[in-house]
C-alpha cells in the first residue's frame, strides 16, 4: 500500500497542472501507440478536468508515430528489388510532421469519447524569444481553462530549425521535457508530472539491483552522485534530460514529480500526497541532510557531543535550556502550521482516532513545553552529584557520582510534543540522542528538532540530537551496542516488542499500558465518580488512563455500579464486561481483558474483594500504573503494597503517573522494567554512575602497608562545597 509522504501534501491543493507524456509512455512495441496506456492517463486527466482541475498535456511521441507509419508507407510502395537496397534513414522532420496529425487525431477521438475538448498546440524554441508571443500564449490558454479545454503541446519538429539538442541559459526549451517545465514556468502552474517508463530517478540504472528509488531529489546531495543509465531509445530526452527540466522547474518555484505512466492511477495518486516517483521542490534539502551519513556517524557524533556538552558549565547547560525553550515560543505558528499539515495527512490515511489525537499538539501546548523546559532548568544540576563518599585509607579518598548514560536511541510514535521533552531531559542529563519518530509526524518532528538544534550553541554542535528520518535505518541502529548505550522506545506493544528482539542494546519502556482502577466497597461515592471518569477521560489515549475498571461486589446493591456506567457512558465511553459484569450490565464481554484500547472504551468487571483486585491486576496487567478507591486505610495499604506495578496510587487518578505531574519537569517515557528506572523516568533515569579516586601516591604492593578505613564520609550539597572550597 502507497503510503501518504507528508513532505507532499502540497499535491492536494494544486489547480493548475502540467503533464508530461514521454515518447516511452505514448508508443509501444514497433513505435505504434499504446492505446491502452494512453487511455488510461487520457481517463485521469479527463477526471481531472471534469473535477475543475486546469490541466496541460505535453506529450512526445509524434516523431515515433511519424516513423512507424512513413516506414509502413515506405514497405508499401517499394517493389522487391528495392528493398534489397539499403535503406535511408527516414528524414526526422517529416516524422514529425507525418506524427503530429496521426497523435493529435488520437487524442481528439479519445477525449471526445470523455467529453472533452482539446487543442492542439504547436510550438518552436524560437517562439519563445517574443515577448508578445508568451503574453498571447498565457492569454489564449486561459481562456481554453475557462471553457474546459485541455491543451495538447508538442514541439513542432517539423518546422524548427534547431538541428540538436541544446542548452540555452535564457530558459529556451530544448526537449518537450525542458518544454514542460517552460510552461509550467510560464502559466505559472502548481504542479509538473513527468510521466516516464520507470518509477522515478533511481541512484544508478533502473536494471541494477543495486539502484535504489529516490523518493525526493536534494540538488546538493543528489547532483553529482547518480549513474544514469542509457539515453532514450525512442525519444530525445531520456531520465538525464528530465531530471535537468525538473531541476530548473523546481528551483523557479513549480515542484515536479518524475513517476511512471505505465502504473494505473499514479496521477490520481500524486495528486492525494501519496509517495509515488521522485519529487523535486526547492525546499527539499529543508527536509533532509544534504550529506549522508550512516548510522553510525550519527551515533558517534552525538557522544562526541555530548561530552562537550558535559564540559560546559552548568550555568551554561542551564542556558542552552532558557533559550531552547524561548525559541519553542517564538516559533510557535510555525510549529502549529507543520503540525496541522501532519493531522490533516493522518486523517486523509485514515489512522486511527486514537493516533490522530496523539498526534495533535493542542492550543497552549507550545507554552506548555516551553515552561517544562524552563522548569528542568531550574532543577539542580544532575551531573557529578557526589552520592557516596567513602575513605578507603588515609588520604585515599572514593567518590560515587552520577553520570550521564552516554548516548540515547529514542524511538517513539505520534506524539511530537515527545520530541521536545525527550531533548531537553537528554539537555540537562548531558547525553547524546537519536530520535526516530512515526511517519505520521515528519514535519511537526522536522520542525521541532530545526529549532531545538539551532539553539545549541556551536561549541557542543546540533549533531548532539540527530533526528532518523527513515524507518530502514532503524535495524542498523539496533546494531550500534557499542556506540548507543540505551534504547527506549514509545509506542505500541507491537514497536516494544520488535525492538527488545532486535538489538542487544539495553531496552528501557513499557510494552502497554493496562491500567486499572479498583474502587472498594468503603469508598466514598463521589471520589470514586470523579478519579473514574478523569482516569477514563482526561486524555483516553494516553498510556497511563484507566482500561480496566474493578468494582466491590458490594457496590452493585447499593447501586454505585449503575451510577459509574451510567457517567462512563453518558460521556461517550464504550463499555466491555468480564464475565460478571457482562451478565449484570447487560453489556459486551470482553475478547480478553488484557487489552489496551487507547481510546473511550474500556473493560469492567466486579470482584470479590481487594484481593481479588490484585489478583486481578497481577494477571492482566501491564505493570504500569494501577489505583484503589476506598476510605479504608488498612484495605488501601494491602492494595499499595503488594501490587507489583510501576506506580500505585490510593485515592487519586492514574492520570498522574507523568513526569512532567511528578515534578521530573519531563519525561522521556514510562518504564515498566524492574532494573535501572521504573516508572515515570526524568533525569535520574538518564544517569548512571562512575567512580573518582583521589589519592597521594598509594599503590596496593600485595596489599602491604596500607590499613583500609572504608570510613563513610559525609557528602556535602554541592552549595556546601562550593561554600567550602571544594
Amino acid at each position: 500500500m502507497t503510503e501518504i509522504d507528508p513532505s507532499r501534501v502540497f499535491a492536494r491543493d494544486v489547480k493548475r497542472i502540467v503533464v508530461k507524456v514521454g515518447t516511452a509512455v505514448v508508443t509501444g512495441k514497433g513505435g505504434r501507440l499504446a492505446l491502452g496506456r494512453l487511455g488510461a492517463i487520457c481517463e485521469q486527466l479527463a477526471e481531472l478536468n471534469s473535477d475543475g482541475f486546469e490541466v496541460i498535456l505535453v506529450s512526445s511521441g509524434a516523431v515515433g508515430l511519424g516513423r512507424q507509419r512513413l516506414r509502413y508507407r515506405q514497405l508499401v510502395n517499394s517493389s522487391f528489388a528495392d528493398l534489397q537496397k539499403p535503406q535511408m534513414d527516414l528524414d526526422g522532420k517529416a516524422c514529425a510532421g507525418v506524427g503530429q496529425s496521426s497523435l493529435m487525431a488520437y487524442y481528439e477521438t479519445m477525449f471526445d469519447q470523455l467529453d472533452v475538448t482539446v487543442a492542439q498546440m504547436l510550438v518552436t524554441d524560437s517562439s519563445f524569444r517574443d515577448k508578445d508571443f508568451r503574453k498571447q500564449l498565457s492569454e489564449t490558454v486561459k481562456a481554453m481553462f475557462r471553457m474546459r479545454v485541455i491543451p495538447v503541446f508538442n514541439e513542432n519538429d517539423a518546422i524548427s530549425t534547431r538541428r540538436a539538442p541544446y542548452k540555452d541559459s535564457t530558459g529556451i526549451f530544448w526537449d518537450n521535457d525542458s518544454l514542460a517545465a517552460l510552461l509550467s514556468l510560464e502559466l505559472k502552474a502548481d504542479l509538473l508530472i513527468l510521466l516516464s517508463d520507470v518509477e522515478g530517478l533511481y541512484t544508478g540504472p533502473p536494471s541494477d539491483p543495486n539502484s535504489k528509488l529516490i523518493h525526493t531529489f536534494i540538488k546538493e546531495k543528489h547532483q553529482d552522485e547518480i549513474t544514469f543509465g542509457e539515453k532514450s531509445k525512442l525519444g530525445r530526452g531520456g531520465m538525464t534530460a528530465k531530471v535537468k527540466a525538473a531541476v530548473n522547474a523546481a528551483y523557479g518555484g513549480i515542484p515536479v514529480i518524475i513517476t511512471s505512466g505505465f502504473a494505473a492511477e499514479n496521477i490520481s495518486k500524486v495528486l492525494r500526497g501519496l509517495r509515488v516517483g521522485t519529487l523535486f521542490h526547492q525546499d527539499a534539502h529543508l527536509w533532509a541532510p544534504v550529506v549522508d551519513t550512516t548510522s553510525r556517524d550519527m551515533a558517534v557524533a552525538a557522544r562526541e557531543s555530548s561530552r562537550k556538552l558535559q564540559a560546559l558549565s552548568s550555568g551554561d547547560r542551564k542556558k542552552i535550556l532558557l533559550v531552547i525553550a524561548n525559541a519553542l515560543e517564538a516559533n510557535e505558528k510555525t510549529i502549529k502550521a507543520e503540525n496541522d499539515l501532519d493531522v490533516a495527512a493522518a486523517q486523509e490515511a485514515g489512522y486511527d482516532e486514537s493516533l490522530v489525537a496523539r498526534l495533535v499538539m493542542k492550543p497552549g501546548k507550545i507554552s506548555s513545553l516551553a515552561a517544562s523546559v524552563r522548569q528542568l532548568a531550574e532543577m539542580e544540576d544532575p551531573i557529578g552529584r557526589v552520592l557516596k563518599k567513602t575513605q578507603v585509607a588515609d588520604d585515599l579518598i572514593l567518590e560515587k557520582t552520577s553520570s550521564p548514560i552516554g548516548v540515547l536511541l529514542i524511538v517513539f510514535e505520534s506524539r511530537p510534543d515527545a520530541l521536545v521533552q525527550i531533548a531537553s531531559l537528554a539537555i540537562r542529563s548531558g547525553n547524546g540522542l537519536l530520535l526516530k519518530g512515526g511517519k505520521e509526524a515528519f514535519r511537526s518532528n522536522a520542525i521541532l528538532h530545526k529549532v531545538i538544534t539551532d539553539a545549541i550553541p556551536k561549541t557542543v554542535g546540533g549533531k548532539l540530537i540527530g533526528l532518523v528520518t527513515s524507518r530502514e535505518e532503524i535495524p542498523d541502529l539496533l546494531k550500534l551496542d557499542d556506540v548507543i548505550d540505551l534504547v527506549i522506545p514509545r509506542g505500541s506493544n507491537k514497536l516494544v516488542s520488535q525492538i527488545k528482539n532486535s538489538t542487544k542494546i539495553p531496552v528501557l519502556g513499557h510494552a502497554d499500558g493496562i491500567c486499572h482502577v479498583y474502587v472498594d466497597k468503603s469508598c466514598n461515592l463521589a471520589m470514586a465518580k470523579r478519579i473514574v471518569s478523569d482516569a477514563k477521560l482526561d486524555y483516553p489515549a494516553a498510556c497511563n488512563a484507566m482500561e480496566t475498571l474493578l468494582v466491590h461486589k458490594d457496590l452493585e446493591q447499593n447501586g454505585f455500579l449503575n451510577d459509574i456506567i451510567f457517567v462512563l457512558q453518558s460521556k461517550g465511553v464504550t463499555l466491555y464486561g468480564g464475565p460478571r459484569a457482562s451478565a449484570k450490565l447487560n453489556i459486551p464481554e470482553t475478547k480478553s481483558f488484557h487489552h489496551e484500547y487507547s481510546s473511550k472504551a474500556c473493560t469492567v468487571e466486579i470482584v470479590e474483594d481487594v484481593h481479588g483486585a490484585i489478583d486481578h491486576i497481577h494477571q492482566h496487567g501491564s505493570a504500569h500504573t494501577d489505583c484503589i478507591v476506598t476510605e479504608d486505610s488498612e484495605v488501601a495499604e494491602i492494595f499499595l503494597h503488594q501490587v507489583d506495578s510501576a506506580a500505585v496510587f490510593h485515592n487519586a487518578s492514574t492520570r498522574f503517573s507523568d513526569g512532567f505531574r511528578f515534578g521530573f519537569g519531563a519525561e522521556v517515557g514510562i518504564s515498566t522494567s524492574r532494573i535501572h528506572a521504573r516508572g515515570p523516568v526524568g533525569v535520574e533515569g538518564l544517569l548512571t554512575t562512575r567512580w573518582i579516586m583521589r589519592g597521594k601516591g598509594q599503590v596496593v604492593d600485595g596489599d602491604n602497608g596500607i590499613v583500609y578505613t572504608h570510613k563513610d564520609l559525609p557528602v556535602l550539597k554541592r552549595t556546601e562545597a562550593v561554600e567550602n572550597g571544594i
